[in-house]
């Protein structure tokens, strides 16, 4: 398969309307990790856009699993927007530091808590792409393929990462490179040539950011 077969064909199908959604999502979720990197709040009003956005087109693909941690990351969002503001001396950027044990097992029990709640989402997708209807439809996770399982567990990982980065830690990018890393085959496969790049982008800038905050810490020390 060329680049052409992974990137380019599975757009021939999609309608306009489609491809300037994802490329618009795309690029406000860049936007929102830029801001990120450098500590500034306007990571979380340009990230609200690219989620919501993504909620809309990953339901359609049948990725429920990062489709839900789009509603969680606008929710998420809202509260990361209110924490930062209320930290911040001038509004804009934080001081940032490393998590505690406590918030560790937390982000531990948050981590179970999300792959359990997907799986179980999952379970019911048969009787959710059938209308909410029983009317000949089989429960189980037969259906799954491999991306759906990465899916599970990507939703679980940015779940843990975005708490981690609502409290200012900078363990949050860690969880951001393995996410965006597992995202990037994933996405291809399901046809979304233009959000796999995103994710290669994603996961550059999650490596910047960590070793930014990482001396922003140090020197603030």
């Amino acid at each position: 398969m060329n680049v052409y077969d992974l990137f380019v064909k599975p757009y021939e199908t999609y309608t306009a309307l489609q491809i300037l959604l994802e490329a618009t999502g795309a690029l406000f979720g860049v936007l929102s990790v830029y801001f990120s990197i450098k500590k500034n709040i306007w990571v979380y009003p340009t990230g609200i856009i690219s989620t919501l956005i993504y909620v809309y087109i990953l339901f359609n693909f049948g990725l429920l699993g990062d489709c839900m941690i789009n509603v969680y990351y606008t929710a998420m969002s809202i509260y990361g927007w209110v924490l930062w503001a209320k930290n911040s001396e001038d509004n804009i950027h934080v001081e940032v530091s490393w998590a505690t044990k406590r918030e560790w097992v937390f982000g531990i029990f948050l981590f179970i808590l999300s792959l359990a709640l997907v799986t179980i989402i999952y379970y019911y997708k048969p009787y959710i792409d059938n209308a909410f209807s029983m009317e000949g439809t089989n429960l189980g996770l037969y259906h799954l393929d491999w991306a759906n399982w990465l899916d599970v567990l990507t939703t679980s990982i940015f779940l843990v990462g975005m708490w981690f980065m609502a409290k200012q830690r900078i363990e949050n990018w860690i969880f951001w490179i393995i996410g965006d890393f597992i995202c990037m085959p994933m996405m291809i496969f399901k046809g979304l040539g233009i959000t796999s790049v995103q994710y290669l982008v994603f996961t550059i800038m999650a490596i910047i950011g960590y070793l930014k905050w990482k001396k922003s810490f140090k020197e603030k020390k």
